[in-house]
C-alpha cells in the first residue's frame, strides 16, 4: 500500500498532471498546493510543500471513496491509473 504512496512522493504538480491527467480540483494555500483527481471509484487528494530547492513536491496522499470513507491509497491510484479496468469496483467495494 505505502509503495504507491512512495511513488507520488516528490512528484510535481507537472508530473502528476502528466500522470493522472487534469485535477478535478485545485487549491492553493500559502506556499502549499492540493490537487484532487477523481475517478468512478475513487478521490486521490495530493499535497504539494516546497522542496529544499522550493519546487512544489508532493509530500502527502490521502484517498478515499466518492462517499467519503477511506479506501486502500494503492488501489485507488491504480483505478486512477487504469480508470477502464473491470475488476476496480470489486476491488474497491472488498476494502470499503
Amino acid at each position: 500500500m505505502q509503495q504507491h504512496a512512495t511513488r507520488l512522493t516528490g512528484l510535481t504538480s507537472s508530473e502528476l498532471t502528466t500522470h493522472f491527467g487534469r485535477p478535478a480540483f485545485q487549491v492553493q494555500e500559502g506556499t502549499s498546493l492540493k490537487l484532487q483527481f477523481r475517478g468512478k471509484y475513487c478521490v486521490l487528494d495530493a499535497y504539494l510543500y516546497p522542496s529544499q530547492n522550493g519546487t512544489l513536491v508532493v509530500t502527502h496522499v490521502d484517498t478515499r471513496t466518492p462517499a467519503g470513507a477511506d479506501t486502500d491509497q494503492a488501489t485507488c491510484i491504480s483505478a486512477l491509473e487504469y480508470p477502464s479496468c473491470a475488476h476496480a469496483p470489486r476491488a474497491l467495494s472488498a476494502i470499503t
